[in-house]
């Protein structure tokens, strides 16, 4: 741990652990005035199967491969089950770095799957957007995998707000859903219910994904949290504080899934349109077929922000 990061750590005098379970907005995709009330009150929505089961897992299933190849499974357990090669996970937290939890020419591999891009897009997903909206939502091509190893040295992400790390338009909303069953034992996402109310908050270091965690002084407000079964979706504003749940379900592997949107006609960091790793969009796009999930921002006419780095290191308020 850094010294900063040991400096700061717990910033926080909200309780630790969820207190709640999320409510299912699934019947407002009907109501969509009531769906952005909702989304107002709670800072973020969850909608109980939205996804096709059967496409979740089918993705799963082609990144749970990749991790076959590599050794970093288990043989002698059923391959959806994605029970870790302990002794190989080992080796690869002896030698980092890691990208997103993983190495990252092997990051590579999955950020070139074309159904990994292809399901940021799905027409339940882009439907959601545009009933929160109002408006077409713009899909960010920088979609992101998250691969969290079964290992000690694995430092769940700390509560924080996405804005820190992408700015742009504050009316971003991150879409997360973890490739197959998680319950709670596995690690997920937690919500702090109507945080994204309280605007930008300060942040100080941390080991954890993102290097930030929100300070959390003074507020009291409620930890949501459940179980995630495939095809379920949590969207949040990109001010809502969240957090990830420990994986403390044996040698599974958590697989999960990062896609921002937001209304089209507001500004855009240009990192946004950036792929998710050092990698380049020639590299990723080499083998794909679908020419329609190629560079579709290039002919849209986005209005690009400037980067503001003070944002991201206010530590005027600690706990």
């Amino acid at each position: 741990m850094t010294t900063e990061s040991r400096q700061y750590a717990n910033v926080s005098d909200n309780p630790s652990e969820p207190t709640k379970g999320f409510t299912d907005a699934t019947p407002l995709l009907h109501d969509p005035a009531g769906l952005r009330k909702q989304a107002e009150q709670d800072s973020y929505l969850w909608f109980k199967g939205l996804l096709p089961r059967e496409q979740v897992l089918e993705l799963r299933h082609s990144i749970l491969q990749l991790l076959r190849d590599r050794q970093m499974l288990d043989p002698s357990y059923p391959l959806e089950q994605g029970i870790a090669n302990t002794e190989e996970i080992d080796r690869l937290a002896a030698e980092g770095p890691f990208w997103a939890g993983i190495p990252q020419d092997l990051y590579l591999q999955i950020q070139k799957l074309e159904a990994f891009h292809r399901i940021a897009r799905a027409p339940e997903l882009l439907h959601v957007y545009r009933l929160l909206f109002g408006t077409e939502p713009f899909p960010h091509p920088r979609n992101i995998c998250r691969v969290v190893m079964p290992h000690p040295t694995t430092v769940p992400t700390p509560p924080h707000q996405d804005f820190l790390h992408i700015q742009g338009s504050e009316n971003t909303w991150t879409c997360w859903f973890p490739l197959g069953d998680c319950p709670k034992e596995t690690g997920g996402l937690a919500m702090l219910e109507g945080s994204h109310k309280l605007g930008l908050l300060n942040a100080a270091g941390h080991d954890g994904a993102g290097g930030l965690e929100t300070i959390l002084c003074g507020y009291n407000m409620k930890w949501a949290y459940d179980d995630y079964s495939a095809g379920d979706v949590i969207i949040f504003h990109s001010h809502t504080v969240h957090k990830a749940i420990p994986n403390q379900n044996g040698n599974r592997f958590r697989l999960s899934c990062d896609f921002r949107y937001q209304p089209a006609t507001e500004v855009i960091d240009s990192s946004s349109l950036l792929p998710h790793g050092d990698y380049s969009w020639e590299e990723i796009y080499a083998d794909w077929s679908d020419e329609s999930l190629k560079y579709y921002w290039r002919d849209m006419n986005l209005e690009l922000s400037a980067w503001d780095e003070s944002i991201r290191w206010q530590k005027e308020k600690i706990c």
